[in-house]
């Protein structure tokens, strides 16, 4: 008996497989509207992207605003490009402080500046932290060249009246000493664009004479005792940034309004009630940011979002600071609370500027362990 075969027609053969082909290409064009309109492609996508950015050292707040991730190929080069940017300029900032014109020091090991300093009067810029040092000598007269006097996070207690002889000086950083008081001499430095007097804790006035900086864009005098707005600041005509957070200040002057280059103010950590109305004439405020907790009135145009002004009011609940029987370590502490605060705040305040619109109001946790 031979083998039996059968026979088709491979016209036949070849319908059946045309309509399986096409019965499975359908199915992939499906399959592929289906993992488009998916969350699991979406978030995929998304982590991959945030793992993408790490890998390239890319900060979160640059690639995520307000929770959401933003997967855009245009968003990660332009995120490069500005992270480039930042790397070129800390180079060449990196280059300058290596300058022969730039004076360096810190660590505690240093409670006075060195003998060989006065000899070297061309230098245009200190930079002094974290030491020990208290007195800034009066022969910084001597500085004719100075342009920057960085000095944060040391011991000074008294600047000297001859600092007023420095005419070039455009930036001054005192923040975090124990000034009591600022030399009415300082007015005399016509070229000031920026004063930091922050964290000292016991200033309680500035010197009319400070009036005469008309070049002051930038003044920051937060974490003090100042009980209301110096009236030499409401002099300083073309100031954009004023931080007087973290004071005593119960009320505003009705002449604020005399700011009219204001474009940032800070207020929060203080115990006012009311806002006056003469804010609302500051035409270039894009940013104020105040404590709620006592506020009963405020312009209600202040809220309004069709303005450019972001208005943030911060509910905070401060924690009563545990006794200590060393009133150096609680000053010290303070310091130290202070500094911590002013940091978190400034991140939170750059996180604000990002942003299209701000939160109605933000409530800060404070809270703190003991071993």
């Amino acid at each position: 008996m031979g083998h039996k075969v059968a026979v088709f027609d491979i016209s036949v053969i070849r319908a059946l497989w045309e309509t399986r082909v096409k019965k499975h290409k359908a199915w992939q064009k499906k399959e592929a509207e289906r993992l488009e309109k998916s969350a699991l492609e979406k978030i995929k996508e998304e982590w991959n992207f945030v793992a993408e950015c790490r890998r390239k050292g890319i900060p979160q707040a640059e690639y995520c605003k307000n929770g959401f991730v933003d997967t855009s190929v245009r968003l990660l080069e332009k995120i490069e490009r500005n992270t480039l940017a930042r790397q070129s300029s800390l180079f060449k900032e990196r280059d300058k402080r290596s300058s022969p014109f730039v004076f360096e020091l810190s660590g505690e090991q240093w409670t006075e500046l060195p003998d060989s300093l006065k000899e070297q009067t061309h230098l245009k810029e200190w930079h002094i932290s974290n030491t020990l040092i208290q007195i800034i000598p009066t022969y910084i007269e001597l500085f004719q060249a100075m342009r920057i006097l960085d000095l944060p996070k040391n011991q000074i207690s008294h600047l000297p009246a001859e600092i007023g002889r420095l005419k070039n000086l455009k930036e001054l950083n005192v923040s975090f000493n124990h000034l009591r008081s600022i030399p009415p001499e300082l007015g005399d430095c016509e070229n000031l664009e920026k004063l930091d007097c922050s964290g000292n804790l016991e200033l309680t006035e500035l010197p009319f004479e400070l009036s005469n900086l008309k070049q002051v864009t930038f003044v920051d005098i937060s974490a003090n005792k100042f009980a209301s707005v110096p009236v030499c600041v409401l002099r300083m005509c073309n100031l954009q940034w004023l931080d007087i957070s973290n004071n005593s200040l119960s009320d505003l002057p009705q002449d604020i309004d005399r700011l009219e280059e204001l474009q940032t103010f800070l207020l929060y950590k203080n115990k006012l009630s009311y806002l006056p109305y003469a804010l609302l004439n500051l035409k270039k405020l894009t940013l104020l940011v105040v404590s709620g907790d006592h506020l009963v009135e405020l312009p209600t145009a202040l809220c309004d979002s069709s303005t450019p002004l972001k208005f943030v009011s911060l509910m905070d609940n401060p924690l009563d600071n545990t006794p200590c029987q060393d009133g150096v370590e609680v000053m010290e502490s303070e310091r130290d609370r202070q500094c911590f605060d002013k940091e978190f705040l400034k991140a939170y305040i750059e996180d604000v500027k990002e942003r299209e619109s701000v939160p109605s109001y933000t409530t800060k946790v404070s809270f703190s362990v003991q071993l």
